[in-house]
């Protein structure tokens, strides 16, 4: 597919890729389901001056769903290497993931938050700036990701009804069992954000050795994520047994909330807020 130019460009082709995973019962659309509803409510927050600089956000969140969709692309073979890139290993392990029917659906989720925010949340914000100091958009970078948060809370903790069992693991909780400790969205955040200052000040081999570094650190988090361990994985198993099957059902289920928990609060500038 060619990338995407604009945000409704970005929403067609997710509504596209939902639409074909549905249908054909692929659980790559989970995490298209839970992206379409972040970047809707990027749009949103662009149309009501949420950002201090709305076209600016506008090209960030392009560029940050490019690489989805590029990694998408390439990885099902449809995208030539030689015309772009292959995916990183961050999405190789996230999407080769969406073929195992014994992960739960927040593990899918979690898999691609992982190598979207951790990973190409960084490089979309410092290919936005191309070149200008990147804290000029650390303002922006946080209400972004507090979008981000809120939206992918809400979904993960709707999916109840997908999982009926998912508390058992914590994530309704601070159990120090939950596999959630182990990845924090507030963390990522703040992690992406040390990436990108990183990452804006190299250039030439030592810019691509930068973004090597850091996918082969978020890919490890990512095996983690997918093959977990002990009596973890046990539990994980039984949360499995009880949870829905029908990818196709996920899929319109996920896509279909139209609760929002993106309160005015969140979607005022920093400053605002402070």
């Amino acid at each position: 597919m060619p990338l995407a130019t604009t945000i409704d460009e970005v929403l067609s082709e997710l509504e596209k890729i939902i639409a074909d995973a549905r249908s054909a019962g692929d659980r790559v659309g989970f995490f298209a389901a839970l992206y379409h509803k972040v970047t809707t409510g990027v749009k949103e927050g662009i149309a009501k001056g949420s950002f201090q600089d709305g076209p600016r956000m506008a090209r960030l969140d392009v560029i940050f769903a490019n690489r989805f969709l590029a990694a998408l692309d390439a990885w099902r073979g449809s995208q030539p290497v030689a015309a772009g890139q292959p995916p990183t290993q961050s999405w190789m392990i996230a999407l080769d993931a969406t073929k195992q029917s014994s992960l739960l659906v927040l593990q899918h989720l979690l898999l691609g938050i992982n190598a979207h925010i951790n990973l190409d949340l960084g490089i979309a914000a410092v290919e936005t700036m191309q070149g200008q100091d990147i804290e000029a958009i650390h303002t922006d970078f946080d209400t972004i990701n507090t979008i981000i948060g809120s939206l992918t809370y809400q979904v993960l903790h709707e999916i109840d009804r997908i999982s009926p069992l998912l508390s058992l693991i914590g994530l309704q909780g601070n159990n120090t069992n939950s596999f959630l400790i182990q990845f924090s969205i507030g963390n990522a955040r703040d992690g992406a954000w040390c990436f990108a200052e990183n990452l804006s000040k190299q250039t030439g081999e030592a810019y691509a050795a930068c973004i090597s570094t850091r996918d082969s650190d978020i890919a490890t988090l990512a095996g983690d994520l997918a093959h977990t361990t002990g009596f973890l994985r046990f539990t994980l198993w039984i949360v499995h047994l009880f949870e829905w099957k029908n990818a196709g059902k996920i899929i319109a289920e996920l896509y279909g909330y139209k609760k929002s928990v993106m309160h005015a609060a969140t979607l005022r500038p920093r400053a605002a807020r402070d």
